[in-house]
C-alpha cells in the first residue's frame, strides 16, 4: 500500500530554518567522518606499505633463530658468495648475479654533535643492491661513496625532522662520525623508504665488523626456492634460513595486526560517539517540532511519511559532513607520513578508505535520526497538537 510522501523540498527548508542547529550538527558529523577516514587510513597505509616492500622473486638469507629481527641476525663475509657458488637459478646479467650483502642496524642518528638524537635505520650494500630491490630508484642525488649517505624519502619522517635538513649536501651523525646526505631514493611506497643507505665497506669500518646482517637474492623466473632453502638446512655448520621476501613482509603484517584490530577499535569507538552525537542532536531537533510533526498528520500526511522526512533531514547532514571530510581529507591527511616502529609510513586515502567513512557517515546520519522520531510518533495526534 503506498503512502503520501512529504515534499523533498520540504526537509531541506527545515535545515535552513534552523541555521545553527544545523550548523553545529554538521560540524560533529564533519568531524566524527573527518577522524574515520584518518584512522581507516592509517591502516590502509600500513597495510600497503608492508604489501608493496616484497618482492616474490627475492629471497632474504639471514641467521637462523633471528625471527624477523634482521638487525640482530650476523653472518659471515663470504656467505655471499657461498650461495653464489652453491645455489642454481640466481638471476645473472653479463655475468653478474643479483645478490646483494646487506649490513642493517638501527642506531641514534643526530643533525650535529649537538643536536637531539633520533633512532634512524641504516643499511650498508652494494651497488648490486638496485639489481634486487628493484622498486628502489634515486631519485636525485647519486650513489653514496666514501662517508655519504643515501636517504629514503620517508627518512626524515622516521627522525621527526623537517625534509629540507636531509638535503643533498648537509651532514648526519651516527657511530661517532659525520655523513654527507648524497642523495633521495623512492622505493614505491615501501619500508624502504625509512632508511639511510651508505656503502657497507665504510659502514663496516665504521663499526668495526667484518659480518654481514643478511643476503638478498633474486631468483631467475624458472629458479625453484625449495634449492636454496634446502641447502640452507643442509648446511648446519652455517646457521642459515631462507625466506622468500613477500613471506617475511607477510609475517610482519601478522605482527602488526594488533595495531590494525586496535585502529578498528579506534573506528567502532569514533562511530559509536557519533550515533550518540547524532541521537541527541536529532533528539533536540525533533522534540521541538513535535506540533509541526503533528500537524502534518492532521492534515493527511502519514507517521511514516514524516518519519523518512526526518531521516531525509538528518541524512543529507550527514552526507554534507561527509563530503567535506572527505575532501579534506583527500587534500590534507592522504599521503602525509607518520612515524612507525618500523619505520615510516603515509596515510591512505583511498577508494576503500572513503567508501567506509562515508558509509558510517550514512548510518549515523539515517540511524541517528530514525530511534528520536520513532519515539515521538508514539504519542498521539492530539497530545502532540497540545505539546508546547
Amino acid at each position: 500500500m503506498f503512502f503520501r510522501l512529504l515534499p523533498w523540498e520540504y526537509g531541506i527548508r527545515n535545515l535552513f530554518r534552523r541555521p545553527l542547529r544545523s550548523g553545529l550538527t554538521l560540524l560533529a558529523l564533519t568531524t566524527v567522518t573527518l577522524m574515520v577516514l584518518v584512522v581507516v587510513g592509517f591502516v590502509r597505509g600500513l597495510e600497503r606499505s608492508l604489501a608493496v616492500s616484497g618482492d616474490p622473486r627475492t629471497v632474504i638469507v639471514f641467521s637462523l633463530g633471528m625471527g624477523e629481527n634482521l638487525e640482530y641476525s650476523s653472518i659471515p663475509m663470504g656467505t655471499t658468495d657461498l650461495l653464489a657458488a652453491s645455489t642454481q637459478g640466481i638471476q645473472e646479467r653479463y655475468g653478474r648475479k643479483y645478490a646483494s650483502p646487506e649490513l642493517y642496524l638501527g642506531t641514534k642518528v643526530r643533525l650535529s654533535q649537538d643536536s637531539p638524537e633520533s633512532l634512524g635505520l641504516v643499511r650498508g650494500l652494494l651497488p648490486a643492491a638496485l639489481l634486487v630491490h628493484r622498486q628502489v630508484e634515486i631519485i636525485s642525488g647519486q650513489w653514496p661513496q666514501a662517508g655519504e649517505v643515501l636517504v629514503g624519502r620517508l627518512a626524515a619522517t622516521k627522525l621527526g625532522i623537517a625534509k629540507q635538513q636531509l638535503a643533498v649536501g648537509s651532514t648526519l651523525w651516527f657511530e661517532g662520525r659525520s655523513w654527507r646526505v648524497c642523495g633521495t631514493f623512492s622505493a614505491g611506497s615501501g619500508t624502504f623508504e625509512s632508511e639511510l643507505w651508505c656503502r657497507l665497506d665504510d659502514l663496516q669500518q665504521t663499526l668495526k665488523r667484518q659480518d654481514l646482517s643478511l643476503v638478498a637474492m633474486t631468483l631467475g623466473p624458472t629458479a625453484d626456492f625449495q634449492d636454496l632453502n634446502l641447502f640452507c638446512k643442509e648446511r648446519i655448520d652455517l646457521e642459515l634460513q631462507a625466506i622468500r621476501q613477500t613471506d617475511y613482509f607477510a609475517t610482519l603484517r601478522k605482527d602488526y595486526a594488533p595495531v590494525r584490530w586496535l585502529a578498528w577499535l579506534v573506528v567502532s569507538l569514533i562511530a559509536g560517539a557519533g550515533v550518540f552525537v547524532g541521537l541527541n542532536t536529532m533528539y533536540g531537533s525533533v522534540v521541538g517540532r513535535i506540533r509541526e510533526l503533528a500537524t502534518l498528520q492532521t492534515i493527511g500526511f502519514s507517521r511514516r511519511a514524516a518519519i523518512l522526512s526526518v531521516v531525509q533531514e538528518g541524512t543529507i547532514l550527514a552526507m554534507t559532513g561527509a563530503l567535506i571530510a572527505s575532501v579534506i581529507a583527500y587534500g590534507l591527511a592522504n599521503g602525509a607520513a607518520v612515524r612507525f616502529t618500523m619505520g615510516a609510513f603515509e596515510l591512505q586515502i583511498d577508494s576503500l578508505t572513503l567508501l567506509i567513512g562515508n558509509g558510517i557517515a550514512l548510518c549515523l546520519g539515517a540511524g541517528g535520526a530514525l530511534p528520536p522520531a520513532m519515539k515521538i510518533f508514539r504519542l498521539s495526534v492530539v497530545d502532540g497538537l497540545k505539546a508546547v
